[in-house]
């Protein structure tokens, strides 16, 4: 993980609160203010140094206006506060009157010259322990050390951290006098309360206001520290500390960057990575008793996000190091890269294209299903590198969602799909002549790619998609009704008669859908190979719904997010096993439970065969075949399951004492609970974390993939159909309003509780030409489709 601070400058200093973070400037000190203080050090500026500091008061007057942030935040009470934080930030010798304590110097040759275990080293030890105590004063509050002289620091870094943490906990405006590689001197240059014009810190400066020239009394804090090195090898003690602190506590503070919020709200970010800005800035706020903008702290959070998800481009250089690891602990998961073609071979660097995962547990569980049926989808990465996630989702034993193979690619052609659909075959063994069954949403370059690797397979288009095309220009609700007739029925003949009664109605709109063949879309003319009549694809809609937040984190998290997503469903699939009774799933039960409801109002006459005439009403009538487990409607070829008419022979065949009466053995074993245990048993195993992968031998490293700014802020969510513009309000009061209104309108309760009918989604209909589309107002003349009677 990268670290939320940037490099060690020497000459870092602490971010503005203005508009930039960037401007660490340091700030010149009166030399008169140094030499009134009799302790206070010299030090040679010719050797080790940088510029001293100009103080810039007007960056601080131009900070936000905290204190009306504060006022409307005092409102929000869902934050709980500890006072005693509040009491720990109160300053004793501003609220008691104590004295401040004696100024601490180190012996810097004699503190030198201690080795790190002889006896001295130990009794210093022990010293700095004693220091950092907590005390209690006579007032009884608690005070804990911050610095105590002999504090040793790793880094500069980690020495500058701790004197900000000191400015936020203290409330006070910290500065660097001396900030170079040997030597680091921070100072308070806090506001301090003049009572006696000869106060010991004071000086005399002067001011022009209005062309007059006016003496002020300026007072200093006394409160510095400054630790050195002997050498850049060694490491960073302090030498000479004042702890107090005689000036006033401000709620502006410039050392409150935003790095130092993001480590504060780290484990806030990664407990709820969604959680409200306004949230965080009021947690904040009530702890420290500081104000922060709105954009400082949406930077904090998303420098917190970035340390928890990882980095969007170093995360491509792990790549091959993560598929290790997969491979390693999942058993004969198949994963590939593909990478741009790179003209110079001597180039160290490979520029990621694509990837294709597979895991062995769902590559086992998948053909231990028995249902050969695939749907294909794709949905569109949220991350600054484009690209789309392909997935490849199936259906277990109980209609459930059973995904395959899931992938990242460049776009959504059709050169993608073709190299998904080979890694696919691959690892299903499905060769050039397989009479597998796909189904789909009709997507660019899908149908190509479907037919060149697999043109013998069965591909279906998702009914909804069909409809949605359709809606552009019929937006009635009788065009979907006799869309989805006419895909729902399962013979040819009473296909091609609703097909006739769709054309009676709107012959324009029908012919537009014998464009399709309807061995794509139509279930009378689909084969019972993958038992199943599915006609749209919700299987892969759901699974996007499912990895949608996974789709805005780094390609490895993203494809971490889906892998946890796959592992925690595995469970919770298994929790619902133990609660199935009986021999099949709990969806064909269902299934076969409503079946022998209806078959009771149906007659078998036997033919002395195997076959069986099954009669019901309203002239329906079919012939059973026994032996081959087939009848005339399709329904049990197409599912599997023994329909109304089948089990209405098994009822006349109960009368005869010879003849096998077990329904489940008509059942396809699909269905059974022991091919449902059997497909889960395969368990996605865990893995280990970053550091312990294991490290790839490929000399070349893998670079994000090209990436060009659109103009205008990202899009997140992806463009809905007409269909799904709808509100659930509207669809249901329009759901209702069928029956009462042919043009699609809807009925709207009213407040006395009477149901009204609303013109809404009501094509308008003129007098005069009696055309659709306009009324006698503005009619000249112009077309229209005629209204139906």
């Amino acid at each position: 993980m990268e670290n939320l601070i940037g490099s060690d400058d020497d000459n870092a200093e602490y971010e503005g609160d203005g508009e930039s973070e960037e401007g660490n400037q340091e700030y010149e000190e009166d030399d008169e203010s140094q030499e009134s203080d009799p302790n206070f050090e010299e030090y040679d500026e010719s050797e080790n140094s940088d510029p001293e500091y100009e103080e810039d008061e007007r960056q601080i007057e131009d900070e936000d206006h905290m204190d009306d942030i504060m006022d409307v935040d005092n409102n929000i009470q869902d934050v709980d506060v500890d006072m005693g934080d509040f009491t720990l930030n109160v300053e004793s010798d501003v609220e008691g009157g104590h004295e401040p304590e004696d100024m601490e110097v180190i012996n810097n040759e004699e503190f030198e010259s201690l080795d790190e275990g002889s006896d001295q080293d130990r009794e210093r030890r022990a010293l700095i322990k004693n220091l950092r105590k907590e005390k209690r004063c006579s007032l009884g509050v608690v005070h804990k050390q911050s610095f105590s002289v002999g504090d040793k620091f790793n880094s500069k870094k980690e020495l500058k951290e701790a004197i900000d943490l000191h400015a936020l906990e203290s409330r006070r405006n910290l500065f660097f006098k001396k900030n170079d590689n040997v030597r680091l001197r921070a100072q308070c240059r806090g506001v301090v309360p003049v009572t006696n014009k000869g106060q010991v810190g004071s000086q005399a400066t002067t001011s022009k206001r209005k062309g007059k020239e006016l003496k002020t009394q300026k007072v200093t804090c006394g409160w510095y520290i400054h630790a050195s090195r002997s050498n850049p090898e060694s490491d960073w003690f302090i030498r000479t500390l004042n702890q107090t602190h005689t000036c006033l506590q401000t709620r502006k503070l410039r050392a409150c960057t935003a790095s130092l919020i993001s480590k504060k709200i780290f484990d806030q970010v990664e407990a709820n990575p969604d959680i409200p800005l306004r949230a965080i800035q009021d947690h904040f706020q009530k702890t420290y008793q500081v104000g922060v903008s709105m954009d400082k702290v949406f930077r904090a959070k998303d420098k917190a996000r970035k340390h928890i998800t990882g980095d969007y481009t170093k995360q491509y250089e792990l790549l091959r190091d993560y598929f290790l690891e997969l491979q390693a602990t999942n058993p004969d998961t198949t994963v590939k890269i593909d990478v741009c073609s790179e003209p110079n071979p001597d180039s160290p660097t490979r520029q990621f294209r694509r990837i294709y995962v597979c895991l062995g547990p769902l590559k086992k569980g998948f053909k231990a299903c028995l249902r050969d049926l695939l749907g294909f989808d794709g949905a569109f990465m949220k991350g600054p590198f484009p690209g789309q996630v392909l997935s490849a989702v199936g259906l277990d034993p109980n209609n459930g969602i059973y995904p395959l193979a899931y992938g990242i690619v460049e776009y959504e052609n059709t050169e993608s799909w073709k190299w998904f659909l080979d890694n696919l075959g691959d690892d299903l063994d499905l060769g050039r002549n397989s009479n597998f069954t796909f189904i789909s949403d009709r997507q660019k370059g899908l149908h190509t790619a479907v037919e060149q690797i697999f043109p013998n397979a069965e591909h279906r288009y998702c009914i909804r998609h069909i409809h949605d095309n359709m809606r552009k220009r019929w937006r009635q609700t009788e065009y979907r009704d006799h869309l989805w007739r006419c895909a729902s029925t399962t013979t040819i003949p009473e296909f091609e008669h609703l097909m006739k009664e769709f054309s009676q109605y709107d012959k324009e709109a029908c012919e537009r859908l014998k464009q399709i063949p309807p061995k794509h879309w139509a279930r009378s003319h689909f084969s019972g190979r993958a038992v199943s009549d599915v006609l749209i694809s919700n299987m892969c809609e759901v699974f996007n719904g499912k990895i949608e937040k996974g789709r805005d984190k780094p390609v490895i998290g993203c494809l971490e997010f889906i892998r946890e997503y796959l592992m925690k469903r595995i469970c919770n699939v298994m929790k619902e096993m133990k609660k199935a009774k009986g021999p099949l799933t709990p969806t064909a039960t269902d299934i076969l439970t409503a079946r022998k409801t209806v078959a009771s109002q149906y007659i078998a006459r036997w033919n002395g065969g195997d076959k069986y005439q099954v009669t019901g009403a309203l002239q329906d009538q079919h012939v059973v075949d026994v032996r081959n487990k087939t009848c005339t409607c399709r329904k049990w070829e197409l599912i599997g399951i023994p329909c109304r008419h089948a089990i209405a022979t098994l009822n006349e065949m109960s009368k005869d004492p010879e003849a096998e009466l077990d329904i489940y053995k008509w059942v396809h074993k699909v269905y059974f609970l022991e091919t449902w245990k059997k497909a889960y048993s395969f368990k996605v195993e865990p893995i280990k974390g970053r550091s312990m992968w294991p490290k790839s031998e490929c000399p070349t490293k893998l670079i994000p993939p090209p990436h060009r700014t659109q103009v205008g802020r990202p899009k997140k969510k992806r463009r809905q159909s007409e269909g799904e513009r709808l509100s659930k309000k509207q669809k249901a009061s329009q759901g209702d309003g069928v029956n009462a209104a042919q043009e699609g309108g809807s009925q709207k309760p009213t407040n006395d509780g009477v149901q009204k009918l609303s013109r809404k989604h009501i094509s308008v209909t003129c007098s005069k030409c009696k055309n659709k589309g306009h009324n006698s107002r503005t009619c000249k003349g112009q077309g229209g489709n005629q209204s139906k009677k």
